[in-house]
């Protein structure tokens, strides 16, 4: 698997965010466009935490990047009565596979990670493959 350019923020994330006082995370996936220090992007999610029904939401995301300092607005289209924008600030790690920090709306502030896809499944090759290497 080819190593990810610490110089982009380019490509698909999965992610989660915590919601205060809930043990279970929510799940999202996001596509991002990375031209230089400003990114933008897409955002699919299931809403399953404030309601009972599993209604798959989208948004829109505009951010920036300053050395290792990611911030962006994400904003939800409206799907399922969800219209407002939440504020995301968070560090980059030196391989550039993970994003972590905190979402901010209306007073409520919650934790969120995001893991460039397919290096939670390069880390558990190379854990697998450790061993055979070591040989």
């Amino acid at each position: 698997m080819p190593t990810p350019d610490t110089n982009s923020l380019g490509g698909a994330w999965n992610g989660l965010y915590f919601y205060p006082g809930y043990g279970e995370p929510v799940t999202f996936v996001a596509i991002l466009i990375d031209a230089g220090t400003r990114f933008s992007g897409s955002v699919h999610e299931y809403e399953g935490i404030i309601s009972e029904k599993r209604i798959l939401l989208y948004a829109t995301l505009q951010g920036q990047r300053d050395g290792t300092a990611v911030s962006f607005i994400k904003t939800y289209d409206g799907t399922g009565g969800w219209e407002h924008s939440v504020r995301y600030e968070g560090a980059l790690n030196d391989a550039a596979t993970e994003i972590e920090g905190r979402w901010y709306v209306d007073g409520v502030v919650g934790t969120f990670l995001m893991t460039r896809a397919g290096a939670m499944e390069e880390a558990e090759l190379r854990k697998v493959l450790e061993p055979v290497r070591a040989s």
